[in-house]
């Protein structure tokens, strides 16, 4: 039986194949990441210098974080794999907000658990998996149904919805893989067997998630509330939760940590998909049809393509059918991980810029996307990275993470 400690060192290395089309010397290479190596400098080193004397350990913390950022970056560039490194600092980033969002909501309220007077003093961090919930009664009654800051504070409305519209428009459903701090949960089980258990999914499963996103968009209309927070929701099983204090919490409670050990752990372990994002979440449904607004999709050469159906056994977020060889499209489900075009032993696919011709410059697209995407990955997730491992530093020196 494979163990957890023999199972994570090969969860994010490539499998042996042919040398990547995208592959690149190291004079190029150097050249490529130098740009994000000094954006990144600027995001991170920026802020903490212009405040004064910094904290040695959070010095110490940032430059682990963007030694770290850019190796991944630069290995991107270097060997062509997207997928291995996009994934390490996805699965990070994850890790890294639990350790992260924990810590700063004790270290604020003093407790995870949720109170009324918590909500009644807009308290709440505000969740993207929110923001399906809030349109239809934001129209109807000009108020937002959520007991959170609207301007100010950690995580405010506000700031989360212009931070999700700016990264819809630009990656479309590439969010739930460069951006969403849940996915890299979902994500990093998924890896964790060399080979799926279950290995057959009806597709009738992924209308799943446009029925839960109507459920809960109906609901949240009727009784003015979040629904999905309240009562479905598997990640409040690692971040904050209502405060367990009456039989319905109870209830709520075991609904939160069932649906996250079975769509969040279980089945990601056996099947090797994304099932909490590709079967059930609604924001991911929505996010669909961002798709069709942004610049950047996935294509196939069909005079490559020999329909092996290795892409599509491949593919964590159920984006490619038979119908892709034929159409040489994605399905409106993309995530644009990169995990296809990494795997593809005909080497017949490849990012593309829309309005450009289908497999022109492959190596120029692949690049013009990676820029925008890795950036915002490093941007929203590197103050994440940051936070957590200078609490892991301050836990080691001080005894305590608070």
């Amino acid at each position: 039986m494979t163990t957890l400690s023999q199972a994570l060192p090969r969860m994010f290395k490539p499998k042996p194949r042919r040398p990547s089309p995208f592959q690149l010397g190291w004079g190029k290479a150097i050249l490529l990441a130098i740009p994000m190596l000094l954006l990144t400098a600027l995001m991170t080193f920026g802020q903490i210098m212009s405040s004064g004397q910094p904290d040695p350990l959070v010095l110490l913390a940032t430059l682990l974080a963007w030694v770290f950022l850019n190796t991944l970056f630069f290995l991107m560039v270097k060997t062509g794999r997207t997928d291995s490194y996009r994934s390490l600092l996805f699965v990070g980033m994850a890790v890294a907000f639990i350790v992260f969002f924990m810590t700063t909501i004790i270290e604020t309220r003093g407790s995870l658990a949720l109170t009324g007077e918590n909500m009644v003093q807009g308290e709440t961090p505000f969740c993207h998996l929110v923001i399906p919930m809030i349109i239809l009664p934001g129209v109807l009654t000009r108020t937002i149904i959520f007991p959170g800051s609207l301007l100010s504070g950690f995580a405010s409305v506000a700031g989360m919805i212009v931070l999700w519209t700016g990264a819809s428009l630009v990656l479309g459903r590439g969010w739930c893989s460069w951006g969403c701090f849940y996915g890299g949960l979902d994500d990093g089980f998924s890896r964790l067997l060399k080979k799926p258990v279950i290995k057959k999914i009806d597709r009738k499963w992924t209308y799943l998630p446009y029925a839960v996103l109507l459920g809960i968009v109906l609901l949240s209309a009727i009784t003015l509330s979040p629904a999905y927070c309240e009562w479905l929701c598997p990640f409040k099983a690692v971040t904050e939760f209502e405060a367990v204090t009456s039989f319905e919490a109870v209830i709520k409670t075991i609904i939160f940590v069932s649906l996250f050990i079975g769509l969040v752990v279980v089945l990601p372990i056996l099947t090797r998909k994304r099932t909490q994002c590709g079967l059930f979440c609604p924001l991911g449904a929505m996010q669909n049809w961002t798709n069709k607004v942004n610049v950047y999709d996935v294509r196939i050469d069909t005079e490559k393509c020999t329909e092996c159906g290795h892409c599509a056994t491949n593919c964590p977020s159920f984006s490619l059918d038979e119908s892709s060889y034929k159409t040489g499209k994605t399905l409106i489900s993309c995530s644009k991980c990169g995990k296809c075009v990494d795997v593809c032993p005909k080497q017949a696919i490849s990012f593309h810029i829309k309005g450009t011709q289908p497999g022109a410059h492959p190596r120029v697209a692949r690049m013009l996307f990676l820029y925008p995407a890795f950036l915002f990955l490093a941007t929203f997730g590197g103050g994440m990275l940051i936070s957590a491992i200078w609490r892991i530093l301050k836990l080691i020196t001080t005894g305590s993470m608070i």
